[in-house]
């Protein structure tokens, strides 16, 4: 039996009349009939006996409704879970980032998907990119933010934004006093550094040292937030990333683009082998445009 077979004979047994059927499936009389013919051809027996106009299930009619309700009881439940899968209710998100872009990137984009998805859920975490690339391959995670392509076999990375590295000038510094980029060979007051496990803080002393001035630092931090807010505080200024840089409070310091340009990207980070369902897909966009107007803000 087809599909349409069983919906129509299912229908039948229910109403107990061909209009009953008609109306419970929104389909014309004639077409339940037709359908009913067919099925019955198929099966080479009849399922109902016609009587005065009225339809009667046969005893092979009765035995069939058990298996066939059964199997329409799945098909509602399908049908269910199909829209529930197309709209999104009722699933649950896995996002991870590094520190810097959880706090930069992501509040943003969650208020958006909160109101496309208020069925959905979704558990956000931080973690270093080592932690997070551990976390997709062993299916803790399903989607994840890093400024570095770990390029590892087993996870897909993706661009969503670009920028470049800024310098955070105190006010009242000399570099705060300058404006456009900010050359590495310009750079007089206290410099607050990354960690020198960073892979950002290395491409930035590695384009110091190409213009041979490698930069100095007395204070180091392990994430870009704390650089920001020690600049904040006048204690001196800091280079980090454009998405960082786009949060800091513009009325304690001076953003200036570093020179030589470093560049930096926003990755999507997810398991090769593992498709993104429609609300991740959804929260990827929200993400991409979230990272995309944060760098505009930093536009003169």
């Amino acid at each position: 039996m087809r599909l349409r077979h069983i919906e129509v004979f299912h229908a039948i047994m229910q109403a107990g009349t061909i209009s009953g059927a008609a109306q419970l499936l929104h389909i014309s009389q004639p077409a339940v009939t037709k359908v009913l013919q067919h099925c019955e051809l198929q099966l080479g027996l009849p399922l109902f006996d016609r009587v005065r106009g009225k339809l009667y299930p046969t005893p092979e009619a009765h035995r069939l409704f058990v298996e066939i309700d059964k199997l329409n009881r799945d098909l509602v439940s399908i049908r269910r879970l199909a829209a529930s899968l197309r709209s999104g209710e009722s699933e649950r998100v896995r996002l991870v980032a590094t520190p810097t872009l959880g706090a930069a990137v992501i509040p943003a984009a969650m208020t958006r998907w909160c109101a496309a998805f208020p069925d959905s859920h979704c558990s956000l975490a931080t973690h270093h990119t080592r932690e997070i690339v551990s976390a997709l391959l062993l299916g803790e995670a399903d989607l994840a933010l890093s400024l570095q392509d770990p390029h590892h076999p087993g996870i897909k990375a993706e661009v969503l934004a670009s920028g470049a590295m800024m310098a955070l000038c105190p006010l009242g510094s000399p570099e705060a006093a300058g404006v456009g980029p900010l050359s590495v060979n310009d750079i007089k007051t206290e410099l607050i550094g990354l960690g020198a496990d960073d892979p950002l803080s290395d491409v930035v002393q590695s384009a110091a040292e190409a213009q041979g001035r490698p930069l100095h630092s007395r204070l180091t931090v392990q994430t870009y937030q704390l650089a920001r807010a020690l600049v904040e505080a006048g204690v001196g200024m800091t280079v980090v990333d454009p998405f960082t840089a786009a949060s800091a409070d513009r009325s304690r310091l001076s953003l200036r683009p570093l020179a030589p340009a470093v560049p930096v990207h926003l990755y999507l980070l997810s398991a090769a082998n593992a498709p993104l369902a429609q609300t991740s897909r959804r929260l990827v966009k929200y993400l991409g445009e979230a990272a995309r107007l944060s760098l505009e803000s930093l536009a003169p």
